[in-house]
């Protein structure tokens, strides 16, 4: 999917942590002279310019209250990301005799925490633990990926709202969305409108009644993994395999995907999106079931935000995306073994609508 780079600018040094907090209300933790700055906070009142009033004046302010070379902190990145083709285990120590805690797959990211003998204790989602550095990213190559892969996100935070087609209170609306509903952001637009993905359309709302993030995905503890590899197992049960035939539920949790990720589009773009779905069911690389395929870690985002199963349980699902799902099971595809595609940002690959498969 499309992903925002107007925020990747805060992912470095401690300038970047300061103003990804205070706008955000993110955490994070660092090292050094950061954690310094970061324990202080409740005192810098006392020490800064009265006249400081933004978060750049606060942490010049601060920086030199401390007699700290601000150009140097800003050099040093917290972000960290995961550098292998699947898996990459967290352990409790730095040693590779020691417990695992958690798993960070690939395009997973996280903070740095320590740093020591070739290996990092970074935070990942519930995930606190070591990792060895020959497995990671850092400073310029961690953001390059994060910025390739992560995504601004926006949460409602109104009770209801307009989902508009143009950036004005006169457009028609594409639908509504209700508080908490987490979609992914194209554009934070300077006239005061959001351009969000509204199930494949572009749509519009109110920079005023949300809340603005940058995400990247996280990994799972041993416990998470356990639960879900669960979750997987009793999904299995409920599956015929033979010629990919499966139950009415699976079949329409498929078509609630397909609704969420592509309802805006025409059928070909439904197609396509179940078609992905099922080229990585049939790929030794992804689980083998189609519940698997959907509620893995990190890879769509409705499965992630719940919206997926609040559009599965409401059975609002079009007809199209029903017959998406039924021909993709079959085996119809118009995407080849494709297993990936986002909003179409100029990326190479196969353009179906507003969607680039590749």
């Amino acid at each position: 999917m499309a992903r925002s780079r107007r925020l990747l600018v805060m992912l470095t040094g401690l300038a970047a942590s300061t103003i990804l907090l205070a706008e955000t209300g993110m955490t994070a933790q660092a090292g050094s002279s950061q954690n310094y700055l970061n324990e202080l906070s409740g005192g810098v009142a006392a020490i800064l310019d009265p006249g400081a009033t933004n978060t750049t004046e606060i942490l010049n302010a601060t920086a030199k209250a401390l007699n700290l070379d601000l150009t140097s902190v800003q050099e040093q990145s917290t972000l960290v990301m995961a550098n292998v083709q699947n898996a990459l285990n967290v352990r409790s120590e730095a040693s590779e005799d020691s417990e695992k805690v958690g798993k960070l797959y690939k395009d997973c990211g996280g903070t740095i925490l320590e740093r020591k003998d070739g290996w990092t204790k970074l935070q990942s989602g519930n995930i606190i633990g070591w990792a060895k550095d020959e497995y990671l990213l850092f400073d310029e190559e961690a953001k390059a990926l994060a910025n390739d892969v992560g995504k601004m996100i926006a949460t409602i935070n109104t009770e209801t709202l307009r989902v508009r087609t143009e950036p004005n209170t006169e457009a028609s609306t594409h639908g509504l969305l209700p508080k908490g509903e987490i979609v992914e952001v194209l554009e934070n637009r300077e006239d005061g409108w959001v351009c969000i993905d509204y199930e494949g359309k572009d749509g519009y709302v109110s920079s005023e009644f949300v809340l603005l993030d940058f995400q990247i995905d996280s990994g799972e503890t041993m416990e998470e993994i356990a639960a879900r590899e669960a979750a997987e197992q009793e999904a299995k049960r409920h599956v015929n395999y033979g010629e990919y035939t499966t139950d009415a539920d699976t079949k329409m949790l498929l078509a609630a995907l397909i609704q969420c990720e592509a309802g805006g589009e025409g059928y070909e773009g439904q197609l396509a999106v179940g078609a992905v779905v099922m080229n990585r069911v049939r790929s030794g690389a992804y689980p083998d079931s189609i519940h698997g395929v959907i509620y893995a870690s990190g890879q769509f985002t409705p499965a992630m935000t719940g919206k997926l199963n609040s559009v599965y349980e409401s059975g609002n699902i079009s007809s199209s995306c029903i017959q998406a799902a039924e021909d993709a099971i079959a085996g119809v595809s118009n995407v080849g073994d494709l297993t990936h595609f986002r909003r179409n940002n100029g990326r190479e690959g196969l353009v179906i609508g507003n969607h680039v498969f590749y």
